[in-house]
């Protein structure tokens, strides 16, 4: 009997039920994938009993000799993949490492320039309810109305408009590549500072297939997960003269103690990132979403943009009379976990928008290919065509679980938790 299992059942029954949920469906939203047994294992490990608010060889408490190490680390690897000056490795969340950038950099009541969030923004970049939004003036960019690319002439206009004191690039639902040069033309002709996000694609600029936002920006902010593979945290890349402004943001500007075991949780994920198999994984999820989204476009969906350069599709599923929330839930029924979300000028309210986004990070890390992508694509066509027909559900929902056990995902290891002591077996 695992140890959890014996101390607290009920907690180990929803860690086991989302393990059998993770096993048996199909994980598609664009921001989630699965991390190694070796990231799940450190982030698990002693580490999480030290706290250690500062930075290496300049702490607050005593005893930091090894989670010093494991910071170093963490720091020195993520600096070797992206090539950046300085690297804070401390933020919890991608959230709060744009937080610090606007802590460091802005003064409330400041302007920045950053994409809509109803074009596929992020929250953090000026919704009217975060802190982006109550403190500082945000405007919101968006994406032309033909291309759903990016506007650039528009950029370009509320740039001059408004003089920005920051333009920030980078977005959470947005398939093409972003030309980060342009935006540092634009910022630089307004003497503004440039900032990009790069949380979705940073697994993409890692392996050097999307364009590196490092040599053009003041800051680069990210998650670890999504793309990166890690654990769910996040981490400020910045220009050397910023490092310190970046350092006095985070902490104690805004957090207190790190967490040490997601800090070396990082570290794992970074070494992963620098092996050659990584940019292999890249290639193919890359080519996944590419060759979903074709099959899509064949079966008669509306995708933005038409296509994908990257990890993600947005699928306009009113093309097949239902909505993005009633969608979201019959592919659940279905096994596929998706996330609906709004379309560049959607009329629909944000909770049952005219969309789904769509991402093949996981279903690519359990060895999915080409093959099982086409086979997806009809099921979503087929399940959003037949959301009232239960038995066409079902059917599906088998078809898929069959798929799952042909390709499982990376699982906890639950026997580094097993106490003989306890009963452990």
């Amino acid at each position: 009997m695992n140890i959890l299992q014996q101390i607290d059942p009920e907690i180990w029954q929803a860690i086991h039920h989302e393990e059998v949920r993770q096993q048996n469906g199909l994980e598609m939203i664009a921001s989630e994938n699965y991390t190694s047994p070796a990231v799940m294992l450190a982030q698990g490990s002693v580490l999480t009993n030290k706290y250690a608010e500062g930075y290496p060889g300049k702490r607050y408490y005593g005893g930091c000799e090894a989670v010093d190490e494991a910071e170093k680390l963490a720091i020195e690897r993520v600096l070797k993949i992206f090539s950046a000056e300085r690297a804070n490795v401390q933020p919890h969340s991608g959230a709060q490492a744009n937080m610090s950038v606007f802590f460091a950099a802005l003064q409330p009541g400041d302007t920045f320039l950053a994409m809509d969030l109803s074009h596929g923004g992020h929250l953090t970049h000026g919704m009217e309810k975060n802190y982006s939004g109550k403190y500082y003036k945000a405007i919101g960019y968006g994406v032309d109305p033909k291309t759903h690319t990016i506007d650039f002439d528009q950029v370009h206009k509320l740039a001059k408009e408004h003089r920005p004191k920051l333009i920030l690039a980078g977005a959470s639902a947005y398939p093409r590549k972003i030309d980060f040069a342009r935006f540092a033309e634009i910022a630089k002709e307004v003497n503004a500072l440039f900032m990009v996000d790069m949380a979705h694609i940073a697994g993409l600029v890692a392996a050097k297939m999307h364009p590196d936002p490092i040599p053009y920006a003041d800051f680069v902010t990210s998650t670890t997960h999504k793309t990166l593979r890690g654990p769910r945290g996040g981490i400020v890349l910045c220009r050397e003269n910023w490092a310190a402004k970046i350092n006095s943001a985070v902490f104690p500007g805004l957090q207190g103690g790190p967490l040490m075991h997601v800090i070396a949780a990082k570290a794992v994920a970074f070494h992963e990132a620098l092996q050659p198999s990584f940019r292999s994984y890249i290639s193919r999820v890359i080519r996944n979403a590419q060759v979903l989204a074709d099959e899509l476009l064949k079966l008669g969906l509306s995708l933005v943009s038409g296509g994908t350069d990257n990890h993600l599709i947005l699928v306009d599923v009113t093309t097949l009379n239902s909505t993005g929330k009633i969608a979201e839930k019959t592919l659940d029924l279905a096994g596929i976990t998706v996330n609906k979300n709004r379309l560049p000028f959607d009329t629909r309210p944000p909770m049952d928008p005219a969309g789904i986004r769509l991402g093949t990070p996981a279903l690519t890390t359990r060895g999915m290919g080409e093959s099982e992508m086409k086979q997806i694509a009809t099921w979503i066509h087929k399940a959003l065509s037949h959301s009232e027909d239960k038995k066409v559900i079902d059917s599906i929902r088998n078809e898929v679980l069959h798929l799952c056990k042909q390709f499982p995902a990376p699982a906890a290891i639950h026997s580094a938790y097993k106490d003989d002591s306890l009963g452990g077996v």
